[in-house]
């Protein structure tokens, strides 16, 4: 099935040249699709939502055909033809403007008819492009509000606060301290613990949304295509006995208890004089350089070997200089099938042929990356959310400093709120730019 959806104002005479009769609002009614001569185009289910109790918030028509790409151009066109033919009345267009919508429009009308706040759009976009149930069903409780409440939560109880400081600014002369009486104190911190727990939950669903990079790196032949087979559970790359087998990178995203995990294979580091191999061990690199994580692969069947040792050091010292402190490095040893007793090393010990271990690297994978124990509220996030909340959290961590001055400071305590509020009203739209408006719309897909 295919969808034909149409949103504007003052319908009732599009509608009727447009099928020949009118609809009964929110009534689905089965019909012909007929083309200007009288023939039909196709047959199907015709609703009308009359605004503003649609999705838009105006008038909506949806037209639900059989799904065909030709049929569903050939009903937009029907439908573009019939708006732009004229009243015989007024000489006016039946419906002035009808146009194909923009990546995302339909939605954006929705955000600017407060039919839907900003965050609860986006969770749209999030649950269309959700790549695991986790983060659907996370992405479905940011589009019912709940993201969206806690928001408003944290908002009203700083709206409070406000209300106390600018009483304590316009008053001075008044006896009655106005922040001690009502437990500013109190308050603010009530606000920072609220936060805390509203980012923590951001972050996990900012998880679910956007996963973490985890790149493979290592030595030639230490096994990290056969790691990369293992944990997809398919055989995605190439694996030969030779070394430099693997020339460029290979990404493959699977997913571990939700969250989705994007392994990109990469190059084995040594020196090459192999033109082409020298390019894929510039790209591992690179790979490496933007890891959210990076798993360290050495092979237990040369851990005694002086020359594989040293290589591994070199290799460490050169992650350890191109990786942000921040970026954990997983040490991993493979090839325990190959050994005939485990060896007493750091880190984890597996095998990427038996699969012995392999669990153990998944849970580290996700412990790498942050992930805590599904909660019941978790829903999806943005980055631009999470970096609104930590803007909220540094003006609270302001704010408590002023506020310990006391009357010294109030005026800035006061505007320091005031910036919270802005940071907390971005992400449901209540201060929002244009510019960000149009970005966040436009990789939304057409129809939406």
């Amino acid at each position: 099935m295919g969808i034909v959806r149409v949103s504007g104002k003052s319908f009732g005479v599009f509608v009727n040249a447009l099928l020949g009769r009118d609809l009964r609002a929110r009534e689905a009614t089965y019909l012909p699709f007929c083309d200007a001569s009288g023939a039909p185009i196709d047959q199907g289910l015709a609703l009308f939502f009359p605004g503003p109790h649609s999705f838009t918030g105006e008038d909506v028509l949806e037209l639900q055909a059989h799904g065909g790409p030709v049929v569903l151009q050939l009903l937009v066109a029907r439908c573009l033809e019939v708006a732009a033919q004229t009243v015989a009345d007024t000489g006016l267009a039946v419906l002035p403007g009808l146009r194909i919508a923009e990546p995302g429009e339909f939605t954006e009308r929705a955000f600017l008819n407060d039919k839907i706040d900003l965050a609860q759009a986006e969770a749209i976009a999030d649950l269309i492009d959700a790549s695991t149930e986790t983060a659907a069903r996370s992405a479905t409780r940011s589009l019912t509000g709940t993201f969206s409440r806690e928001i408003h939560v944290l908002s009203e109880a700083l709206i409070r606060l406000r209300m106390l400081v600018e009483a304590t600014l316009d008053f001075p002369e008044e006896e009655i301290d106005f922040l001690q009486q009502s437990d500013a104190q109190g308050q603010l911190l009530a606000l920072q613990t609220g936060l805390l727990g509203v980012l923590r939950r951001a972050s996990q669903g900012a998880l679910l949304r956007e996963g973490i990079t985890v790149v493979i790196a290592g030595q030639p032949n230490a096994g990290k295509s056969s790691l990369l087979n293992a944990l997809a559970g398919a055989e995605l790359a190439i694996v030969t006995p030779i070394a430099g087998t693997t020339r460029d990178k290979v990404q493959q995203t699977i997913q571990i208890e939700g969250v989705p995990i994007h392994v990109v294979d990469t190059a084995g580091l040594r020196s090459s004089d192999d033109a082409v191999e020298q390019v894929g061990i510039a790209r591992a690199w690179e790979a490496i350089e933007g890891a959210d994580a990076v798993v360290f692969l050495h092979d237990l069947t040369r851990c005694d070997a002086v020359d594989y040792i040293a290589a591994d050091a070199a290799i460490a010292s050169a992650i350890t200089e191109k990786l942000s402190a921040k970026v954990p490095v997983i040490e991993v040893w493979n090839k325990a099938d190959a050994v005939d007793a485990a060896q007493p090393l750091a880190g984890i010990v597996l095998s990427a042929k038996t699969g012995v271990g392999i669990e153990t690297l998944r849970t580290q994978l996700l412990t790498s990356a942050g992930w805590q124990a599904p909660e019941s509220g978790v829903f999806i996030a943005r980055e631009r959310h999470l970096h609104a909340l930590r803007r909220v959290e540094s003006h609270f961590h302001e704010a408590a400093i002023h506020l310990g001055q006391r009357a010294q400071a109030l005026d800035l305590l006061a505007e320091e709120l005031r910036l919270a509020q802005n940071a907390l009203g971005e992400i449901t739209g209540e201060f929002t730019s244009d510019d960000l408006l149009g970005v966040i719309f436009s990789r939304f897909c057409i129809g939406k």
